[in-house]
């Protein structure tokens, strides 16, 4: 009698051969999939809110630059001498929006309007008007060049008289922001019998479909902490023009809130330009070593205690800051990125360190930024972000019994938002062709 083969046809091939080399284990493509909203929840979690709709103070220490502009079409120059000259300014900043006498006893540096040629040293003397003052030089000399219309007055220092009285004080003001919370929900469904059944792969599809929905709800989460938007803003710009509210929009009758995302409130309220710049464009074919110094100076322009800061990337923006030939810095400034090999931090993401002049960005590739945004990178200042939750995440089983349901209805659910402060200490990138 003929021995019995390993067939390719038949029962024994259709049926009882065991291709699988481990028939209860999936191979996923994403085993990690929020490492944002995991950074975010480092620090304290301000939950068991109060009400959905959310205030936050915020400060702006003026102390780092005060000054004024003058505005004059013809000023009169300031002489060597004790009698000064009146002058027209306006645009102060880090003062009292228009001179009053808390300036009065002020020493100025006063540059040119391309902040390049310091014409002199003076006082403030005295004060005519909010927009007029009268400024007495401490130089030797007469200012030179003369003044001229947007010269620029910086001020350095304090000067009082012998026996003078205390001088007129000034207060600035806590500034208010807000935000609101997004009712968040993924749902599984199965019936009884497949949640019962054995199978290959993964031995239950209920276990397999709750793993995966949980990544998904993780990923929405992300992607709406990132890219949300709010019809009541944020009140983040510096203007303070949003008005606070409590609007939404109905879906099915019933009203929504959404939460405003850091990537949407970058975008809605940053700046493209000065000391405050927090929205910067690369040309990949352009950039070159010299512009990332001066890019990377504002982007720790507000120093983080320990230099480090998180800058969470999309695939191409991951790649671009790894290259070392082609397109790119290496071949515009023949200067080599200083980034470290991929590690694993103990959040359990992966990680690249890349060095800067001023501060190290911890670069962490960032599933959300797949698609439009793929070489785009935000860089945060973690103490100006917290997750704030009216109610926590929560797993809720069997959701669906009445009339003997004959299967399994589970959600992940939560009621969180974004909230955020300082939005110039939040960086975006975007890495163009």
């Amino acid at each position: 009698m003929a021995a019995k083969l390993l067939t390719a046809s038949g029962v024994l091939y259709d049926e009882r051969r065991q291709f699988y080399l481990e028939p209860y284990v999936t191979a996923e493509l994403w085993p990690s999939v929020a490492p944002f909203t995991t950074v975010v929840s480092q620090k304290p979690i301000r939950s068991g809110l109060a009400d959905p709709v959310f205030k936050q103070f915020e400060h702006r220490s003026a102390f780092i630059n005060q000054g004024f502009y003058v505005n004059d079409a013809g000023p009169a120059n300031v002489p060597n001498d004790d009698t000064g000259v009146t002058v027209n300014v306006d645009g102060a900043f880090g003062l009292t929006a228009t001179a009053d006498a808390s300036w009065i006893g002020y020493t100025v540096e006063v540059w040119d309007s391309t902040q390049t040629t310091l014409k002199g040293q003076g006082i403030v003397s005295a004060v005519a008007s909010g927009t007029a003052i009268t400024v007495k030089s401490l130089n030797a000399a007469a200012f030179s060049p003369a003044l001229a219309d947007n010269d620029v007055c910086y001020l350095y220092g304090n000067g009082q008289g012998e026996e003078s009285e205390a001088p007129e004080a000034w207060a600035d003001e806590l500034r208010i922001v807000w935000g609101n919370t997004q009712m968040m929900e993924t749902p599984i469904n199965i019936s009884n019998i497949l949640a019962k059944s054995a199978l290959r792969g993964y031995s239950s599809e209920l276990a397999r479909l709750r793993e995966e929905k949980n990544k998904e709800f993780k990923m929405l989460m992300e992607k709406t902490f990132l890219f949300g938007t709010s019809i009541n803003g944020t009140n983040l710009d510096v203007d303070n023009t949003d008005t606070f509210g409590d609007a939404g929009r109905t879906v099915s009758a019933k009203k929504v809130r959404t939460t405003m995302g850091l990537v949407t409130a970058i975008e809605k309220y940053g700046k493209s330009t000065g000391d405050g710049q927090n929205k910067f464009t690369i040309s990949e074919a352009a950039y070159d070593y010299g512009q990332f110094v001066d890019d990377m100076e504002k982007v720790f322009y507000y120093y983080p205690e320990d230099g480090v800061k998180y800058a969470f990337c999309g695939p191409g923006a991951m790649s671009y800051w790894s290259k070392v030939g082609g397109t790119g810095m290496a071949e515009n400034s023949n200067w080599k990125v200083q980034i470290s090999d991929m590690r694993t931090t103990k959040l359990g993401f992966a990680v690249k360190m890349l060095e800067t002049p001023s501060g190290v960005l911890a670069l962490v590739p960032t599933p959300a930024f797949r698609g439009p945004r793929n070489k785009w990178m935000v860089v945060i200042s973690e103490p100006n972000l917290v997750r704030c939750q009216f109610e926590a995440p929560m797993f809720k089983t069997n959701i669906k019994t009445e009339n003997n349901y004959k299967g399994i209805k589970d959600v992940y659910f939560a009621d969180e938002g974004l909230g955020m402060t300082l939005i110039e200490s939040h960086k975006l990138f975007k890495i163009v062709a």
